[in-house]
């Protein structure tokens, strides 16, 4: 990095060693907490996270076993002036996202948006479009799920080197400088909205020799965690989200709740992000683990895009390779 060679500032490299036995206990992702089967009734501050086995459960943070590392203070670091301004955040802000179900029609724009930007391989993503089935009976729908960004956040709680880390402006997101490949948070997120770089990014070489950008998590690094930024370093320049500008069917509104205003990445229309998820019945994703998401879902109702036959044929053989 051009601002950390020859430095004496706290950075990833000066963790590696004793967080080494932290990767250790971690190499199973989630089935580090798949020990715990009840929550325990303990004094000290808990997080609420799921086994491997699908049980709902708290685990408190005191208990996990950290190593021995100093607080995160930005004032004692040798910071470069973006990872500065990215741990503070836009003040006066609090975004939110808004997704139409019943407009997603898995084009996918927004997946190679996001992966383009944040020099990601084809198999890493930072949101992912899934196909989505309640019942045999009912018709299946897209469903786009970036990072929640979460206002209880599991995930910032369990790092035990404060690498992850959740804004003022309600954004949550990774500093690889300082990150140990621990996974803890891996483990902690519900949402599997955490992706672990196990090998070389694609632009790693070329990357090498630029300052790091906490907003846009680029250079990325091996051994490192990566994730959904809500585009933090689009929103600096007063511009929509990497993925929300993509989508060609209107499926993204994103906005400030604090200004209770969200605009849709294809049409260009404001309104009230109020009366959007009033009035179409919007919904949080396991409102039951109180991690409160900043991303809010509209039901797909109404759809505007049916399942082609392509779809249904490839409906019919997962269900086949089901049974």
């Amino acid at each position: 990095m051009s601002n950390s060679k020859g430095k004496k500032s706290t950075t990833r490299r000066d963790f590696l060693k004793s967080g080494l036995f932290i990767g250790a206990a971690a190499t199973t992702g989630i089935g580090l907490f798949s020990s715990f089967t009840t929550p325990k009734e303990t004094k000290g501050e808990k997080v609420k996270v799921m086994t491997s086995d699908g049980n709902l459960v708290e685990v408190e943070v005191n208990k996990l076993e950290k190593p021995n590392l100093p607080k995160f203070d930005s004032a004692s670091l040798d910071l470069n002036e973006l990872q500065k301004r990215g741990r503070e955040g836009i003040a006066g802000k609090k975004w939110v996202m808004v997704i139409d179900l019943s407009k997603c029609r898995n084009a996918r724009k927004c997946m190679d948006a996001c992966q383009h930007a944040h020099h990601l391989k084809p198999e890493q993503h930072h949101i992912n479009v899934l196909q989505m089935q309640t019942d045999d009976n009912l018709a299946p729908y897209y469903m786009p799920k970036p990072c929640m960004h979460c206002d209880n956040t599991p995930c910032t709680k369990v790092c035990p080197v404060d690498a992850t880390f959740k804004r003022q402006d309600g954004i949550v997101l990774i500093d690889n400088e300082r990150c140990i490949g621990c996974r803890f948070c891996v483990a902690a997120c519900p949402y599997s909205a955490r992706v672990f770089n196990w090998s070389e990014t694609i632009d790693e070489k070329k990357d090498n020799n630029d300052t790091y950008n906490i907003e846009l998590n680029v250079p990325q690094k091996k051994g490192t965690i990566t994730k959904c930024l809500f585009s933090a370093d689009r929103l600096r320049e007063n511009k929509l989200p990497y993925c929300v500008s993509a989508c060609p069917n209107g499926t993204y509104w994103f906005g400030d709740r604090n200004e209770d205003a969200v605009t849709n990445g294809t049409t260009g229309e404001t309104v009230r992000f109020s009366e959007l998820v009033e009035k179409n019945a919007g919904y949080t994703l396991m409102p039951e683990l109180g991690t409160k998401p900043s991303v809010y879902y509209l039901p797909a109702k109404d759809r505007v895009f049916d399942f082609d036959e392509e779809d249904k044929k490839r409906l019919e053989e997962e269900r086949h390779h089901e049974h």
